[in-house]
């Protein structure tokens, strides 16, 4: 491709930058599509089943702590994201050699923390991926909290209502 950029014939090469623009733009609408569809594991057996299989994707080794009992569906995909930008977050940027995942219900609040023994340092007002995380917790009453010193690793912490205004009592 950069032979062509650097070939004798510009309007060619101003072509092939449109498509560039243009693929990059089509792959940033199929990542935000992929971000809302619910995979089947956690819609037909919960989020135990849907984390696990997460965390087996996972580059690094993951340890998970999951209630048993079954949660809200609007809940239960909110914690599936959140812990899926996590750990995509803990492969793509903290050079970590393990993470872990707890998930607790206690009373009417769900707490999800996603720690690693990484690098730290992140920022969560740099990038897209932890402010779609927070505007997804915050759409359910909840908040996210994220610790990072640098050289500390890096944890993320979500708490929000088991029944918030949009999954009802």
């Amino acid at each position: 491709m950069r032979e062509a950029r650097e070939g004798v014939d510009p309007a060619a090469a101003g072509r092939l930058a449109a498509a560039d623009k243009e693929h990059a733009g089509a792959q940033a609408d199929l990542d935000k599509l992929a971000a809302g569809i619910h995979p089947a594991l956690l819609t037909e057996q919960g989020l135990g089943p849907a984390l696990g299989s997460l965390a087996a994707r996972s580059p690094v080794p993951v340890r998970l702590v999951i209630p048993p009992q079954r949660l809200p569906g609007v809940i239960e995909t909110a914690v599936y994201f959140v812990c899926s930008e996590g750990l995509a977050n803990v492969a793509k940027h903290a050079q970590a050699t393990r993470a872990d995942i707890r998930v607790g219900l206690e009373g009417d609040l769900v707490t999800v923390s996603i720690a690693d023994d990484g690098t730290g340092g992140a920022d969560p007002s740099a990038g897209s991926g932890l402010k779609g995380v927070t505007d997804r917790v915050e759409a359910l009453g909840g908040r996210l909290l994220v610790h990072s010193p640098p050289a500390g690793g890096t944890q993320l912490l979500v708490q929000f209502p088991a029944a918030s205004p949009r999954t009802g009592p």
